[in-house]
Order: structure tokens, then C-alpha cells, then sequence
């Protein structure tokens, strides 16, 4: 049998992972097997295992292929150092919830990792990954707040951990219940009128 090119093993990886995020999405990831994702895709289990060392492995490849919003909320903070904090804050949020909503792929993965990803050795690295990425933006947040309280934007009182976990539940509150049913609302329109909310009774009066 003659050696595939790079362009057809990249094709094969790539129908590989569309098939796992298909069939992780429809069935969860600790009900989708190695050999569901083979037949999906139309090729052997030793094609899988030439891409991928496991099921996790070819887990981390799905998240490392999607544009996650996280990612895409953090770089657009770190590019924004030096503006309005609080504005920031909402803008993060919101470029989050943008995200979600407009690009099919990063919803889909980001469904699986928040709904569908039962805690399965399998998905450990991907939790911990998650939890991770979690602690950073929250990080973010609470550096964006202690500048609003150097320059008087926001109560003295205020605890910066409290109000960055406030917004993380918010936000994961919202994506999640939006993913049980996109049709219940505006996921864009109705966050930025829920952190909108949120952010008002932090500021100075």
C-alpha cells in the first residue's frame, strides 16, 4: 500500500476529529468509543491510533483545532491593557458570549467540554485543562477590578475574588442554559443586559 501524502493523512486526522466532535456532542464523550469514531469517519482503528495516542489524546487535538471563546476573551484583555477597566470587563464577557453564538465549531466543542464531558479518565486532562484556563481569566478579572478601585470607578468595598467569581457564574450560567435550548433567548443581547446589570451596582455612585 503506498505511503498517503501529508495532505491526505492531514485529511484523515481532520475527518477523524469532525467525526469525535459529532458523536461526542450527540452522544457524550464516555459513550463514544474509538471504534463509533472509526466507523463514523470511514477508517480503521489503527488510522485513529497513527493521529492519536487515545481517546484523550484526541480530545486535547479537538479543543487545540476550535477557536475557543476563552481564548479569544483573554487575548482581546491582554491587547486592551491600559483602557477602561470596567469596560473591559464587560467587554470580555461579551466576546465571550460572541463567540459562542456565531462560530458553530467552537459552540459544539464548548458544549462538549461543559455538557458532555462526563469525569472519565478519558477527560481528566480536559477538566484540569478547563479549570485551568478558568483560574487565568478569573486572574484577569480580578486585576481589571483592582485597577477600577485604584481609579475610584468602582466601591471601595468591594472584594475583587468575589465579584470575578460573580461573573464567572453569570456567564457559565448563561452559555450553559442557552445550550439546553438556543431558541430560549438572545445569548449576545440578554448577557449584555445581564452584565450590564451586574456591573452597575458595582460602580461608584
Amino acid at each position: 500500500m503506498a505511503r498517503k501524502t501529508k495532505a491526505e493523512a492531514a485529511a484523515t486526522r481532520d475527518s477523524i476529529l469532525d467525526a469525535a466532535e459529532k458523536l461526542f456532542a450527540e452522544q457524550g464523550v464516555s459513550r463514544t468509543t474509538l471504534q463509533h469514531i472509526a466507523s463514523e469517519a470511514g477508517v480503521t482503528r489503527g488510522a485513529i491510533y497513527w493521529h492519536f495516542l487515545d481517546k484523550g489524546a484526541l480530545l486535547q487535538a479537538m479543543m487545540e483545532r476550535a477557536k475557543m471563546p476563552l481564548e479569544e476573551a483573554m487575548l482581546l484583555l491582554d491587547t486592551n491593557e491600559g483602557g477602561d477597566p470596567m469596560q473591559d470587563l464587560r467587554e470580555y464577557v461579551m466576546t465571550v458570549l460572541r463567540v459562542t453564538a456565531s462560530d458553530p465549531k467552537a459552540r459544539r466543542v464548548f458544549e462538549i467540554v461543559t455538557l458532555k464531558m462526563e469525569f472519565v479518565a478519558d477527560a481528566v486532562v480536559m477538566r484540569e485543562g478547563r479549570r485551568e484556563k478558568q483560574l487565568i481569566w478569573m486572574q484577569r478579572v480580578e486585576t481589571r477590578l483592582k485597577q477600577a478601585k485604584a481609579l475610584g470607578s468602582v466601591r471601595q468595598d468591594l472584594d475583587p475574588v468575589t465579584v470575578a467569581n460573580g461573573m464567572w457564574i453569570i456567564m457559565d450560567g448563561l452559555i450553559r442554559n442557552w445550550l439546553f435550548d438556543t431558541d430560549a433567548y438572545d445569548l449576545v443581547e440578554l448577557g449584555g443586559a445581564v452584565m450590564d446589570t451586574y456591573l452597575s451596582g458595582l460602580r461608584n455612585c
